[in-house]
């Protein structure tokens, strides 16, 4: 365990490097913060805190830099998350009010992320599998030819179109509307295929097949793999850190190409709580020089997607981690009200 005197001049040391891009030396230190003790002591704490590899020395400099356990112990231990300021909470929530519908609300996020953060953002749109169902529409458009709407609680419209087997009238088009949403309006859509199974029994033969047709679009619509969609922006942010990547951008951008890496990432969609992954704690090899902060976001107490950023392990985490959690939990009330 490391002694509280040499925990702060691990934070000072943190704090520097994100803030001015330069190794640090024991010198600036002792003139930049108050850390109470001479500079020779100072010069043996950074010693130790380099023996322990906390922080590490750059070949061209005197100064020291953090390494990916120095960033890991003072985001564990030594960085509160930063609050966001009552105008800066205000610009969030005026942005993301106008959102007319999901895609909307998802593009906005990614915008609003990155230019908060000046990372790369990511949001994921919100789980299919984690879904409530909120209305199913049934709409006719020929004899024999319908549009099935399914609307979810975190306001996604997924649309299919139904081919019937027989021409299907208005009233048994009400009439299956009405006991449809009846049965799965309000459940989970894990919940739904056993609620609906009998449902063609209720109706006469002839309407049968296509009662069944129906039921088979739906089930079918709410157990595609579509919901593993993310959109990502902000990324010519990197091009702001290019020595901050020793080689060169082009693993870490190819990396953000891969939806799968991506989605890994950001963490189980579940999981609400904060990750943050700090350089070789990626598994990806192309993002050993990034971080990445994710959170849940959600209507109610819980996630239906994630969202976060990618930058490099030189970002300021606790105004980072502040932004993200903020954003998610606006995105959440969005999608509660709407």
């Amino acid at each position: 365990m490391l002694s509280e005197r040499r925990l702060k001049v691990l934070r000072a040391i943190v704090q520097d490097y994100v803030g001015t891009e330069e190794p640090v030396g024991s010198k600036a230190l002792t003139e930049r913060h108050n850390l109470g003790v001479s500079p020779a002591t100072v010069r043996n704490d950074m010693a130790a805190l380099e023996d322990e590899g906390y922080i590490a020395q750059p070949h061209t400099s005197a100064g020291r830099i953090p390494t990916d356990k120095g960033y890991r112990l003072f985001v564990d231990k030594l960085a509160g998350v930063k609050p966001m300021t009552a105008p800066e909470r205000r610009a969030i929530q005026n942005f993301l009010d106008g959102a007319v519908d999901l895609d909307d609300v998802v593009a906005r996020t990614v915008r609003l992320l990155a230019q908060l953060t000046r990372q790369v953002a990511v949001v994921q749109y919100p789980s299919l599998t984690r879904s409530t169902v909120r209305h199913v529409e049934l709409l006719s458009l020929a004899p024999a030819r319908l549009m099935l709407v399914l609307i979810t609680d975190t306001g996604r419209v997924e649309q299919r179109l139904v081919d019937c087997p027989a021409p299907f009238g208005e009233a048994s088009l009400a009439d299956l509307r009405a006991r449809l949403n009846s049965r799965v309006a309000g459940r989970r859509f894990t919940d739904v295929p056993p609620l609906v199974e009998d449902l063609p029994e209720a109706f006469e033969a002839e309407d049968r097949g296509t009662v069944s047709t129906v039921l088979s679009t739906l089930l079918e619509t709410l157990v595609e793999e579509n919901e593993e969609r993310l959109m990502i922006g902000g990324t010519a942010n990197l091009t702001r850190f290019g020595h901050d990547f020793p080689l060169t951008i082009r693993p870490v951008l190819e990396a953000l190409e891969e939806q799968v890496v991506l989605l890994k990432l950001l963490g189980e969609a579940g999981d609400s709580g904060m990750i943050v992954r700090i350089g070789h704690e990626n598994a990806y090899e192309g993002l050993n020089s990034t971080s990445v902060v994710s959170v849940g976001y959600g209507s109610g107490g819980e996630a239906v997607a994630k969202l976060g950023v990618v930058g490099p392990t030189r970002m300021d985490y606790p105004g980072t981690m502040g932004a993200v959690r903020a954003v998610a939990r606006y995105v959440g009330q969005i999608l509660a009200e709407s």
